[in-house]
């Protein structure tokens, strides 16, 4: 049977089905808005997985080429590894619908999204999120509550909920929202400078319509919902529980005063080691259970000191920021590097420029275009102190790269004005605390210190919360056990005006505003004396580029001229670049940009490139070559591919009987281009230069 519900959102219609597709999945839903559609399904194994102490969730968004009629691209010709795109959508999605299971709940459930069809105008994660809530709202897999997305865009200064992908362009907001009936669960977007009244505005907007959401799949859920399975949480060997629990509440409080987060994690450590040494014989495999129980106390102990005391992990007050240390110039052969350390997170960032040709070639669902700038986050093991093998960029250093990326994106200047392609790199070289927001910081310095005329620096801070009923503390620049402990990991970034990057994930229900107002403009103080402290360091672009970057012109020529340029197979533009090392890149609008760090060989290169498409100018004097001799005159090329006619009556002042009695073929020859008749055939003379000169003997 045939279940649906639908309704009309910002114009467009939505609609949820279920009981046609996937049907042995425990929980199938189709998802239609406008006439973007994806299917989402929810399977969970039968068992709890054994021996792990995490929840074994995995979120697959994959878009399928077909849906936007494309056929893939490579030699395979099928779907590969996910795509960027892909990847972030996933995240998005998992990070909304993780903190809804139940605690304790160890068996493996997989969701994947497959996007159906794909109309180029309404992305389809925001009915990905819908239609994974959806499926497991229905299922038997035990979920807290129906959620749903939506995306938010303000054009004019008018809020619009699901903002097509031409209304982004014009949007100086765009924020991913998701959450239930009750509260805001993930945020992820950017901005252009925006205010924190604005970002407020925004989320409760988007809250508005998300409730709406969220009703049609309780509606769905009633018509058709499965009982929910039972729960099999693992058993707990309450008598080691108390014993460990005796012993640890006057141990770890001390261990909670040792600020330095690797003494803390040793003596920790070593505690949990004498507990299993001292129990092991008589509960076997009792590690897990010490471990856990360490950590419930170490959570209550340092959510109660923050509350009551206002002190932290490492000893600061609330609202402190750790020390920072921001360094230009380390790396002497890259076009601009910066070191940002605060605390123990530390990113080093290298930006390098880049021509045309180095662009980022984009195929996605809506189209393909360009990239000309470009932000890639690597988090190596050695910045946590593990080891552990590196195979690939992982998922988390794509969507920290990508929030990071987007915090830049809009001070970057626009090709009219710095026509470079851009990449910045940011290695972590420690980590204890937003290292994303630390990337964004040492990518700024970097872009400064590569001479790139940025409209204004950004720095970025990660807040938390800590809340006990009632009461409750915002965090500044929180550790990374702070943002275990805590209840709301709350990055924002932005220039000394407004917002331009803004994340946040909250793993509380029922998040009030006026807590997020709060946040907010704790998040702007920080925000502000960071950006003071990096402007101690450099505090403008510098006025030149290293001297190992390249030096880029622009200029246009007629379209029509394109193919003179390029020539036969791109012979003609191969010759100009092997003759003047440069690279060189045209457009369809006939934009040349030619690239080089010589300056002298990009002005040759010009020069070459000019004189190939120079057009012929009656009364101008030419050296030509003679390329065919006729018995009545000689045809001249005085242009690349132009070549007029010498009449033999206009090579010399006397009459000559032959052409070949003065010209060869191959002579170099100075002609006056006479005239140019409507059919565009040159006539030149040279008879006209020797009479002149003639002339000008006589009068001296």
């Amino acid at each position: 049977m045939i279940f649906k519900q639908e309704l009309t959102l910002a114009d467009r219609p939505l609609s949820i089905e279920t009981g046609r597709l996937a049907k042995q999945a425990n929980g199938a839903a189709l998802v239609s808005y406008g006439e973007t559609v994806i299917l989402a399904t929810a399977v969970a194994s039968k068992e709890p997985v054994e021996g792990i102490d995490f929840f074994p969730l995995t979120v697959e968004y994959r878009e399928k080429a077909y849906a936007a009629g494309k056929i893939p691209g490579g030699f395979f010709k099928r779907e590969g590894k996910p795509s960027e795109n892909e990847i972030l959508s996933s995240r998005i999605i998992d990070r909304s619908i993780r903190p809804l299971f139940p605690d304790g709940f160890r068996n493996e459930v997989q969701i994947i999204i497959s996007v159906l069809s794909a109309d180029k105008e309404n992305d389809a994660d925001i009915p990905g999120l819908i239609g994974a809530s959806a499926a497991l709202a229905i299922s038997d897999i035990p979920f807290h509550e129906a959620i749903a997305a939506v995306r938010v865009g303000r054009i004019n200064g008018e809020f619009v909920i699901n903002p097509t992908y031409t209304e982004l362009e014009t949007s100086d907001i765009e924020l991913v929202i998701s959450g239930g009936k009750d509260s805001i669960i993930m945020v992820e977007g950017e901005a252009v400078e925006v205010s924190e009244d604005d970002m407020l505005e925004a989320l409760e907007i988007g809250h508005e319509a998300i409730k709406q959401i969220v009703d049609m799949q309780e509606k769905l859920v009633a018509d058709c919902g499965k009982p929910k399975m039972e729960v099999s949480l693992p058993e707990v060997d309450e008598d080691l529980v108390k014993k460990v629990t005796d012993e640890a509440l006057p141990k770890v409080p001390e261990f909670l005063k040792i600020q330095e987060k690797s003494d803390r994690s040793d003596a920790m450590r070593a505690f949990v080691d004498e507990m299993e040494e001292k129990y092991e014989e008589e509960h076997p495999e009792c590690r897990k259970t010490i471990t856990s129980v360490v950590g419930d106390i170490e959570k209550k102990l340092v959510r109660e000191m923050i509350i009551k005391d206002n002190v932290r992990l490492d000893g600061r007050s609330p609202d402190d920021i750790r020390t920072i240390e921001c360094e230009v110039g380390l790396l002497p052969r890259t076009h601009g590097s910066a070191l940002f350390t605060r605390g123990q997170t530390q990113a080093l960032a290298a930006t390098t420029l880049g021509t045309k040709m180095d662009e980022q070639k984009m195929d996605e669902l809506e189209g393909e275009f360009s990239k000309s700038y470009m932000l890639h986050y690597n988090f190596p093991p050695f910045c946590v102190g593990e080891v552990r093998p590196i195979r690939g960029t992982s998922r988390r250093e794509v969507g920290h790269g990508n929030l990071a990326e987007r915090s830049l994106k809009n001070v970057i200047p626009n090709d009219e004005v710095f026509p470079y392609t851009i990449r910045i790199v940011s290695d972590i070289l420690e980590s204890n605390g937003s290292s994303s927001m630390a990337t964004v910081c040492a990518g700024t310095l970097s872009l400064m210190d590569a001479g790139v005329p940025i409209k204004d620096a950004v720095s970025g801070i990660a807040m938390g919360l800590v809340k006990e009923e009632d009461e409750f503390v915002v965090l500044s620049d929180i550790l990374g056990e702070e943002d275990h402990l805590g209840d709301m990991d709350f990055k924002v970034a932005g220039t000394k005006e407004g917002i331009t990057a803004f994340q946040m994930d909250i793993k509380i229900k029922g998040m009030d505003i006026e807590i997020l107002r709060d946040a907010l403009e704790k998040a702007r103080q920080g925000r502000l004396y960071i950006l003071d402290i990096m402007n101690k360091t450099i505090d403008a672009p510098r006025s030149q580029l290293s001297s190992y970057a390249p030096r880029i012109m622009t200029f246009k020529i007629n379209v029509d001229m394109i193919g003179m340029v390029i020539g036969p197979g791109g012979k003609t533009i191969r010759d100009i670049i092997e003759k003047t090392d440069v690279a060189i890149d045209i457009n369809d609008e006939g934009v040349v940009t030619i690239a080089s760090v010589d300056q002298e060989n990009a002005n040759r290169a010009r020069q070459m490139i000019e004189h190939l498409v120079e057009e012929p100018e009656v009364g101008k004097v030419y050296t030509g070559k003679v390329k065919k001799i006729m018995n009545f005159g000689a045809f001249v090329e005085i242009l690349p591919g132009k070549e007029g006619l010498l009449h033999i009556s206009e090579i010399d002042v006397r009459r000559i009987n032959r052409v070949e009695d003065v010209l060869k073929v191959g002579d170099t020859v100075e002609v006056k281009l006479q005239k140019i008749d409507p059919q565009g055939k040159l006539d030149l003379s040279r008879k006209a230069l020797l009479k002149a000169n003639s002339d000008s003997g006589r009068s001296s």
